[in-house]
């Protein structure tokens, strides 16, 4: 058996594809996965590589990266843009897990590559009206699910950076909220919208009643970054690193040995299913995701007349011709030209 299918428990090519033995194949993807923890990619990059090189392994006729070269990879980006009709970022995302492989695991410096190229299109974000957003949260179960929306739509928060909110990143006394290892591994400072005080305030008082149970159950432990569990061992347990909006449910992290049931924070993916079906309810005819509200709030605050390099900071944009999107917006919005048909 080839050692993909040793990684993933089933056979991952037809019978009929040739085999080749590789000698120490079997702990390729470990070394892979093991040496993304140690440079501290997050756990969807992880997941997201793995699965990437095992495509490419596949294209290959499950031969071993160590013998395959550039033109190799070049075939499989080719394959990628021309049969597969991927988006430009997907094939960067393929191209960057194959130059982490061979960089970082199989010590060898690639050629430039000429790959054809995935085209990257030019798209407008879907920006929803102030009422478009008012008719989706009241269409939203009650907190914290349409408490976390209304915080992406009042800060700009992505959603993910929403989720992994903790305590100790929410200053009351000056109204702000510190997103801690957003895009990029960056920190930023955000506006709490002072609607929405009250109802944190009861937020953490609900987070805290849960952590107590979880405390007297023997429990309590939360999920630490980089080497802190290590360094303060009894942090983990503390109200001040737990999350804002934790799951529901004690799980186990697979990433980590013998840490034993943790509250982990709300799944993203629940936020964006109660999104869509509050657009629906709402007769919103877009698509209605979560990351619209960040469109909304960066195209509202532009409205309103904030300057695009305060919207910059607030989006934690590295450039401000990312930030420029939402001006494109706003020219083809009410503020844009008038329709020759009205003037008839």
């Amino acid at each position: 058996m080839s050692f993909l299918a040793i990684h993933h428990g089933r056979p991952c090519c037809p019978a009929s594809q040739p085999r080749v033995a590789q000698p120490q194949s079997s702990r390729l993807l470990d070394l892979v996965r093991a040496r993304l923890r140690t440079l501290h990619y997050s756990k969807r990059t992880e997941q997201a590589y793995v699965a990437w090189l095992v495509r490419f392994i596949r294209f290959h006729g499950m031969r071993h990266p160590a013998t395959l070269s550039g033109t190799e990879v070049e075939r499989f980006l080719s394959h990628l843009a021309t049969t597969r009709h991927v988006a430009a970022s997907t094939q960067n995302q393929a191209l960057a897990a194959i130059l982490f492989l061979y960089k970082h695991i199989l010590d060898v410096e690639l050629p430039s590559l000429n790959a054809v190229r995935a085209k990257r299109p030019q798209r407008l974000p879907v920006v929803l009206s102030r009422n478009e957003v008012r008719r989706v949260i009241g269409e939203l179960p009650r907190d914290p699910m349409a408490l976390m929306i209304e915080l992406l739509y009042g800060t700009g928060m992505r959603v993910l950076e929403c989720c992994r909110l903790r305590i100790k990143d929410l200053d009351f006394d000056r109204n702000q909220i510190v997103v801690r290892e957003g895009k990029g591994d960056k920190d930023r400072v955000v506006p709490l919208p002072a609607s929405l005080a009250g109802r944190m305030h009861e937020q953490v008082r609900r987070v805290e009643r849960l952590h107590e149970e979880d405390l007297r159950a023997g429990l309590g432990n939360v999920w630490m970054p980089t080497a802190l569990a290590t360094k303060f061992p009894r942090a983990a347990r503390e109200l001040c690193w737990q999350y804002v909006f934790p799951s529901a449910r004690l799980s186990v992290d697979p990433r980590t040995a013998n840490s034993g049931r943790r509250r982990h924070h709300v799944d993203e993916s629940s936020l964006q299913k109660a999104v869509r079906r509050a657009a629906s309810r709402a007769g919103i005819r877009k698509k209605v995701g979560c990351h619209a509200f960040r469109h909304s709030f960066a195209t509202h605050l532009l409205e309103s007349g904030a300057d695009i390099r305060t919207v910059q900071d607030l989006l934690g944009h590295a450039d401000v011709s990312t930030t420029q999107i939402y001006t494109h917006v706003l020219q083809r919005g009410a503020c844009g030209v008038v329709s020759p048909l009205d003037r008839l």
